[in-house]
């Protein structure tokens, strides 16, 4: 029995007609010919609470990332290429299209299909540019776009679950490493030379890592649903719901800032905007509903980017050994699995649940596992060709021979981890093995990779490709995102793909996973994370920056095509079995200490 993840169904096919039939009668209600409904909340996050749902109840799909668009006469759901296949299998095709993003975006699509109607959106669900892009969609159709004063798929979904109530909890500053005050001081540096009256923080990943708080809103990250108000000068206004808050958290809030209810902000932003003030929203996060009631007001919205993240993207030394010590944990654990693993599978009693149960078991068995930081991919055969598989009871495959991928994460208080592993299911073939090693190429090419201060992760996502690009192959997602501190397992700025335009700053984790998918047949990933820091190169001109791999677990060597690794790249691999064994075999005993002697043996004698 899985603690921190469901394996039940949650796509209802079924009931998408029905749905969407009602949607449309309530729509013709509000005068609109269509409305818009994306994956989101409030605050645009990765991870929302179950009322927020809206998507995965009205069209079945239950990935992280999509939008549909419900016209009187038609329907698409918007999915980027993760999700292409996924969207097709959980959706009524015959009411909603599968749209892939690559061909076109939800405003491309609405502006050949609305033919001058009026399409609705919730303005609480969009942040200001994206409510733009809908309404310029609608002007080429030669239609409109409103924002509609409360969600009409609330109006007929008669089950939906209520708002998150979950408790708040204090984080040590211990393995914080700052105390909120002096967070607080650093925010209001950036707020004077940003020249702007005042902050609202939108994003509740900003509101834990300012005030030290985190909590149990949502799945897998340990956010308190909330918003604050930080003047250049003066007292904060932390916006969170009082039941949440018991008198410790409130006595630590007492020395920093005023609490206030949620409902409580808009008319606080109202009263700022008509006092002329410019305080600047996050254009990421902040929800349209907000910028628009100040400017409505007469404030002057600076529309730009959170100080706070670019601050918390960049671990302190707490954070840092936090991160380590959290890695060695997990590894210990995972190591326990792997070597279960292997004993286990020749059996063919496997199966992908029950293998994503063990691993949580083991976990658990840590004792500091406070959840996952994501629900395992826990993948077999042809199931580990979808990047973004999740595995439910109506899906559960037999783990056979062949190729099985565990891509999973932990959330320990003095770290959040994230690690995939590709593993050999009997004797791999020789077109497995030929993409393996070169999937293992580019990671390797990452994880040795020196650059100077001043790189982007686009400047170097080519490295994880190279080798997959040689032989007319590449993957459709990025090879790295970043990761919190105890909170976010996926975490911006940062990042290694074509989109990370961000420096990449000593002191940032982030994820090393390149990949390929062959559909139908398997996948292969391999993912480490990584954090940068100041490299030591004698003689150098300029400062550089490298790596230090902090996931410490073997990378199965029965899928290496050994004459495609140069002798560099064997170095590597080798001098990090040897770490692993080194840092890692203390804490196993047994036959999993055996067990790791061998995963871990040189591939050079």
């Amino acid at each position: 029995m899985s603690r921190f993840q469901s394996f039940e169904d949650r796509s209802d096919r079924d009931a998408v007609a029905g749905r969407v039939a009602r949607l449309r009668s309530v729509l013709a209600e509000f005068g609109l010919d269509g409305f818009v409904v994306p994956r989101s909340d409030e605050h645009q996050s990765e991870y929302v609470p179950a009322c927020a749902e809206r998507l995965a109840w009205l069209t079945g799909f239950t990935g992280s990332a999509g939008s549909a668009v419900i016209l009187s006469g038609k329907a698409a759901l918007v999915v980027d290429g993760r999700y292409t296949i996924q969207a097709a299998e959980q959706t009524d095709i015959a009411v909603i299209a599968p749209v892939q993003l690559a061909s076109q975006s939800v405003e491309d699509w609405i502006a050949a299909e609305l033919a001058g109607g009026t399409i609705g959106y919730d303005p609480w669900l969009l942040t200001p540019d994206q409510a733009r892009r809908i309404a310029d969609a609608a002007r080429r159709a030669g239609g409109s776009a409103v924002a509609v004063a409360s969600n009409p798929i609330d109006a007929i979904w008669n089950d939906r679950p209520p708002a998150p109530c979950a408790p708040v909890r204090l984080h040590p500053e211990a393995l914080a490493g700052e105390s909120a005050a002096d967070k607080l001081g650093r925010v209001r540096e950036a707020l004077v030379k940003a020249q702007v009256a005042g902050l609202l923080v939108s994003d509740p990943h900003n509101l834990a890592w300012t005030f030290n708080i985190r909590g149990g809103d949502v799945d897998h990250t340990p956010l308190a649903l909330g918003y604050a108000y930080v003047p250049a000068t003066g007292r904060p206004t932390v916006y969170l719901d009082g039941r949440k808050l018991d008198g410790p958290v409130r006595a630590a809030f007492a020395g920093l800032a005023d609490l206030a209810e949620p409902d409580e902000l808009p008319a606080r932003l109202a009263k700022l905007g008509s006092s002329g003030a410019r305080i600047r929203f996050d254009k990421t996060s902040v929800a349209a509903a907000l910028v628009s009631g100040f400017q409505d007001s007469g404030g002057e919205a600076d529309l730009g980017l959170d100080p706070v993240s670019a601050m918390k993207a960049v671990k302190n030394e707490a954070e840092r050994a936090g991160a380590r010590a959290a890695h060695r944990r997990d590894a210990a654990a995972l190591v326990r699995f792997l070597a279960w693993f292997d004993g286990q599978a020749p059996s063919g009693r496997l199966t992908e649940i029950s293998a994503a149960e063990a691993l949580e078991r083991f976990r658990s068995e840590t004792g500091a596992l406070r959840d996952l930081s994501f629900p395992s991919i826990s993948a077999a055969g042809p199931n580990a060709a979808l990047p973004h598989y999740r595995v439910t009871e109506a899906s559960d495959r037999p783990v056979g021979p062949g190729i099985y991928l565990i891509d999973s994460g932990a959330q320990y208080e003095d770290g959040t981890t994230d690690v995939t592993r590709t593993i050999a299911v009997g004797p791999p073939d020789a077109l497995m093995q030929d993409r393996y090693t070169r999937v293992l190429k580019g990671h390797i090419a990452i994880a040795r990779a020196v650059f100077p201060k001043g790189t982007s992760g686009a400047q170097i996502d080519a490295l994880a490709r190279l080798p997959l690009w040689e032989a007319g192959l590449d993957f459709d997602h990025g090879t790295g995102h970043g990761v919190g501190s105890y909170l976010s397992v996926h975490e911006g700025p940062q990042r290694i793909s074509r989109l990370g335009t961000v420096a990449l700053e000593p002191g940032m984790i982030l994820s090393n996973e390149p990949g390929y998918y062959l559909e139908g047949r398997f996948g292969i990933r391999i993912e480490n994370l990584v954090l940068v820091r100041e490299a030591e190169i004698e003689g150098a001109e300029r400062p550089m920056l490298d790596f230090e791999t902090l996931t410490l677990a073997p990378i199965d060597t029965r899928l290496i095509a050994v004459p495609l690794l140069s002798p560099a790249e064997i170095a590597w691999l080798d001098a990090y079995h040897a770490r692993v064994r080194r840092e890692i075999g203390p804490l196993v005993e047994g036959e999993v200490r055996a067990w790791l002697e061998q995963a871990t043996a040189p591939l050079q004698p």
